[in-house]
């Protein structure tokens, strides 16, 4: 069984493991004390896998109401003398940053390690921000995997550092490693990692002004130590030979060893692969380009490398010609083997034989597939009836979760959108300069992560907008990992229930409302009546997740809906609702008619109440 192998006490063993799996592997391994997080892709596989594991004992696992609070427990374990780990994707580190700093400064006596999961090419996230920029601001050592293997090393060596420093290491993975797939030999498990004594000392763990200032010297010794670590390290290789080399780091240290296979040009470059990316190793850098005419460096999104690369040799006064950024290796998005070889083939003056793409269907003509609300969610239906009653009148503030897929027609519930919890923030701004209704929308699980604050501001200054918490009992775009408003039964009596209108009537909101978003019309009058009022508004939309509903609380509903008559109200619902569980189809004669897949229709009868003469219900088959 896949729990019993990732437990595994003895080394040796050999096993196939995604590279977030690989991480709790090697966090295993460290003996960590104590897990926080914030689900965010790329990283969710790493908490819910120790989610998954806790029963073993070893160590306590919490998912925090937020990025930030998250590393504040962290950092409190590890003053206490405990291990921890703290997972986050990388816009979360933004949420973190506060105590992070103040983290590295003051140092950690038992060990505090932050991963932070950065996605190039924005496959789930609204930016490509680069953290290895965070580890460099903060004075935070940084690791980056480019294997499984080296994933779950990595992670270990990580923890190893934490407690000898005693400063946070951050261990910065992709979307790439994350979710790469890889052979990983385990190491022993041993037993959990020991608390360290903690022993009081104010002028140290209370940065007031005189000790903070006074504590700024000592992160500098300890990146001191790190910088010899990284000279020394083997994470920071070289190899080859020759007058020509390439510097790699990251994942693109993976693309190079690939496309140098590919092309047979192993021998032709000397290499200098960097894991151990901060501090960055200066002397080991300084000998290679002294060995180098030129030198082509492959990093994904900054060119921090690159530039520190050139400091170094202005710096010792070589003339080494350095290349990054240019025609193939951008600053956007995700690299891949094809890329590199094409930029090592304009590097080395090579031109590449054309790729075919033998026995591959041509897939030009196929429609695109953009992200869609599923079948039977209940943010369609509440979408629905915030544009039967506001339409395009209302300007509509988004927020981070599946909701966000409001933006695309025909609900177009999304005009804009900055973080977690801004919806309610961003809005009432907005209608401090607008008189135009604001209709903001925010999960339950981003209600908890960071609307409330915004929601106490709105009432405190008097802002003027309506507010839809959409409570789907989940937090449903990461994969069903638990808030502090899930149902207490689901939460098995680990954590405590919180109740989100009592919450908001607690924040001072007086006009709050219920509704079960699968009612349309009492959730169309209940729009109707907020839009007659003014002030801060709430609407709390009720519904769990479908595919929550489903795997979970084991809940299906027992009907389907069929298209019982043809014609323009069926049309019109398909045009005005866009269930995915509708087609388009033609009939015996090839006349255009609009059908309802049942392996798709969850049974929610939203349909049914928008065009009732042209849905009917049936059972499930």
């Amino acid at each position: 069984m896949f729990d019993d192998m990732m437990l595994e006490k003895e080394a040796g063993g050999r096993h196939l493991l995604l590279g977030n799996e690989a991480i709790v592997r090697g966090a295993l391994e460290a003996g960590v004390n104590v897990v926080t997080c914030y689900p965010g892709t790329p990283s969710s596989e790493v908490p819910d896998l120790f989610y998954h594991l806790q029963s073993c004992g070893r160590y306590r696992m919490e998912y925090s109401v937020n990025e930030k609070v998250a590393v504040e427990v962290a950092a409190g374990v590890a003053l206490a003398g405990g291990m921890s780990l703290t997972t986050m994707k990388h816009v979360g580190v933004n949420v973190a940053a506060d105590p992070l700093f103040t983290s590295c400064y003051i140092g950690m006596p038992g060990g505090m390690v932050l991963m932070s999961a950065d996605d190039p090419l924005c496959h789930s996230s609204q930016d490509e921000q680069d953290n290895r920029t965070y580890a460099r601001f903060m004075g935070m050592p940084c690791l980056e995997p480019a294997t499984a293997q080296e994933a779950k090393d990595m992670t270990k060596e990580a923890f190893l550092m934490a407690r000898e420093l005693q400063q946070p290491v951050m261990l910065r993975t992709t979307t790439r490693v994350s979710h790469l797939r890889g052979a990983v030999t385990f190491g022993d498990l041993g037993e959990p990692a020991k608390t360290v004594p903690f022993e009081k000392n104010p002028m140290r763990f209370v940065p007031v002004p005189a000790v903070a200032s006074r504590r700024h010297y000592n992160l500098e010794e300890q990146l001191a130590k790190a910088l010899e670590k990284s000279e020394h390290s083997p994470w920071n290789s070289t190899s080859g030979s020759g007058r020509i080399g390439v510097i790699a780091s990251g994942i693109g240290r993976a693309y190079l060893a690939d496309a140098l296979a590919e092309q047979g040009w192993e021998d032709r470059i000397r290499i200098l692969e960097l894991g151990f990316t901060w501090p960055l190793p200066k002397k080991k850098i300084s000998d290679f380009l002294a060995e180098c005419d030129k030198v082509l460096v492959i990093e994904e999104l900054r060119p921090l490398v690159e530039d520190a690369a050139r400091a170094i040799a202005q710096e010792c006064g070589l003339q080494t010609a350095i290349f990054g950024k240019g025609k193939y290796l951008t600053p956007f998005g995700e690299y891949s083997t094809v890329l590199v070889a094409r930029a090592l083939a304009d590097f080395l003056g090579e031109s590449l034989p054309e790729r075919k793409a033998e026995g591959l269907p041509d897939i030009s003509a196929l429609p695109g597939r953009p992200p869609n609300l599923c079948s039977g969610c209940s943010h369609r239906a509440v979408y629905y009836a915030a544009r039967k009653v506001f339409g395009d009148e209302a300007v509509y503030s988004s927020d981070i979760g599946c909701y966000t897929l409001g933006i695309m027609p025909p609900l177009r519930t999304a005009d804009f959108l900055l973080c977690m919890g801004s919806s309610i923030s961003a809005g009432s701004g907005f209608a401090m300069m607008d008189d135009r209704p604001v209709v903001g929308f925010i999960g339950d699980s981003t209600f908890f992560h960071s609307g409330m604050t915004g929601l106490a501001n709105a009432v405190f200054n008097r802002h003027n907008m309506l507010l839809v918490i959409l409570d789907n009992g989940t937090t449903a775009m990461t994969g069903h990992q638990p808030n502090p408003g899930v149902a207490s039964p689901v939460l098995g009596g680990s954590c405590e229930h919180l109740d989100i209108e009592a919450v908001v009537r607690s924040l001072g909101v007086n006009d709050v409302e219920k509704v079960k978003p699968f009612n349309v019309n009492a959730t169309i009058k209940t729009f109707e009546a907020m839009k007659q009022r003014t002030g801060v508004r709430v609407i709390i939309a009720e519904e769990p997740c479908m595919l929550f509903a489903r795997r979970t609380l084991k809940q299906q509903k027992p009907q389907v809906a069929y298209v019982a008559q043809q014609g323009e109200k069926a049309v019109s619902c398909l045009n005005d609702l866009a269930c995915p569980a509708f087609r388009r189809e033609k009939d015996e004669q090839g006349k255009d008619i609009v059908g309802v897949d049942e392996s798709q229709c969850v049974g929610c009868m939203v349909c049914l109440q928008i065009a009732p003469t042209a849905f009917k219900a049936r059972k499930r088959s």
